[in-house]
C-alpha cells in the first residue's frame, strides 16, 4: 500500500525505533513521532524562536488586554490633557512630558497619552494583519488546490485571475479606492467609524494577497497529484473534497503555514504604511502609521514621540520575522538546526 509523505515520515521515525531496539540493547519509551510533534520539538530547541515566540505572545497579550489595561492605566486614547502642554503645545517636562501617570509621555499638540494609544495601535494592527492573513490564506488555498488538482480551464482561469491581481498597483489602487468607498457609504458628513476603516483595510489586503498563497499551494499540488497515495485515493472512487481535505491540503501544510506567518508582518508594515499616507484609517483609530506621521514635525523638539511607536512596530516585525524564518527551518525536515 502507497503511503503519503506525512504517513512516510512517521512510519520511518517507528522503524528507526524499533529497529534501534531490536539490533542493540533494549530502549524503554521509544514511540514513533508525527511530522507536526518533530517540528514541534526543533521549533522548541530552537533559542530564537523561543525568544522570538515569547515576544510575540507578550505583544498578543498587551493587544488582547487593551481595555483591561486601560481601566487600570486609567486614561484612554481619546482623552486629551492640554493643562500638561506649554503655550506652544508642546508637553511640559523632560522626554515628551514622561511621568508616572502618562509612562510614555504626551502627543504635542493634543495632549493624548502615548502609552494607551500604542497599547490600542497594538491591538489594531494585529487584528487587521490576522485578519487578512487568515482570508488571504483560506482564498489562496482553495484557489490554489483548485487549479493544481481539477486543472484544465480552471486552472487557466485561475492563473489568468491571479495575474490579473498580480498586475494591478496595489498602492494606486488603495488610495483610489478607500476615499471612493468612504464617500459611498458615508458621503461628506461626519467623521468615518474606526470599523468602517479598518474592514476597508482588510477588503484591500483580501483581494491583493491571496495570489502567492495560491501560487504555492498550486505548485505543491501539483507535484503530489500523480503521486502513488493520490492514484490509489482515485481507484477507491475519492471525491473532490476527500482528496483536497484528506490526501492533499494535509500534506502541504507546512509551507501554508510558513507562508501565513510571514505575510502577518507584511499586513503590519502595510497597514501602517497607508495609515502613515493617510488611507482606511482616521486619526482618531490608534495606530502606528498615524502616530509616525503625526511625530514627523516633532522629530527635532519632541523625539520621544517618533521613538516609541517606531521601535514597538520594529520589535513587532522583526520578532514576527524571526519566528517565521524558524518556522520555516523546524518544518524542513532537511534541515540542520
Amino acid at each position: 500500500m502507497s503511503l503519503s509523505p506525512v504517513e512516510g515520515v512517521a512510519l520511518a521515525e517507528i522503524e528507526s525505533g524499533a529497529g534501534a531496539g531490536a539490533g542493540g540493547p533494549a530502549v524503554k519509551g521509544v514511540v514513533g513521532r508525527s511530522p507536526g510533534q518533530l517540528a514541534w520539538l526543533r521549533l522548541r530547541r530552537d533559542r530564537t524562536a523561543v525568544v522570538s515566540g515569547v515576544l510575540l505572545i507578550f505583544f498578543m497579550l498587551l493587544g488582547l488586554a487593551a481595555p483591561l489595561i486601560e481601566m487600570a492605566y486609567g486614561i484612554g486614547p481619546r482623552e486629551q490633557f492640554q493643562n500638561l502642554l506649554d503655550g506652544f503645545g508642546m508637553p511640559l517636562g523632560y522626554a515628551g512630558g514622561v511621568t508616572g501617570e502618562h509612562w510614555f509621555g504626551l502627543e504635542p499638540g493634543l495632549g493624548r497619552d502615548i502609552f494607551i494609544r500604542l497599547i490600542y495601535g497594538l491591538r489594531t494592527s494585529l487584528f487587521i494583519a490576522f485578519a487578512a492573513a487568515l482570508i488571504t490564506a483560506t482564498i489562496g488555498v482553495m484557489l490554489g488546490a483548485l487549479a493544481g488538482y481539477l486543472g484544465g480551464w480552471l486552472d487557466a482561469v485561475i492563473n489568468w485571475i491571479t495575474d490579473l491581481t498580480l498586475a494591478m498597483p496595489f498602492l494606486i489602487i488603495a488610495l483610489a479606492l478607500t476615499p471612493t468607498l468612504t464617500l459611498r457609504f458615508y458621503g461628506e458628513r461626519g467623521q468615518v467609524s474606526s470599523a468602517f476603516g479598518v474592514g476597508v483595510l482588510i477588503a484591500v489586503f483580501a483581494v491583493f494577497g491571496w495570489t502567492s498563497t495560491a501560487r504555492l499551494v498550486r505548485g505543491q499540488v501539483i507535484a503530489l497529484r500523480e503521486r502513488e497515495f493520490v492514484e490509489a485515493a482515485k481507484a477507491s472512487g475519492a471525491g473532490v473534497g476527500h482528496m483536497l481535505f484528506r490526501q492533499l491540503l494535509p500534506n502541504i501544510w507546512a509551507p501554508i503555514l510558513v507562508s501565513f506567518s510571514l505575510a502577518v508582518p507584511q499586513f503590519i508594515t502595510s497597514e501602517a504604511a497607508l495609515s502613515f499616507i493617510g488611507v482606511g484609517l482616521s486619526d482618531e483609530t490608534p495606530s502606528f502609521g498615524r502616530m509616525i506621521y503625526r511625530s514627523l514635525d516633532f522629530l527635532q523638539t519632541d523625539p520621544a514621540y517618533v521613538f516609541f511607536p517606531g521601535i514597538t512596530i520594529f520589535g513587532l516585525v522583526f520578532a514576527f520575522n524571526l519566528f517565521g524564518d524558524a518556522l520555516r527551518d523546524a518544518l524542513d525536515p532537511k534541515s540542520s538546526r
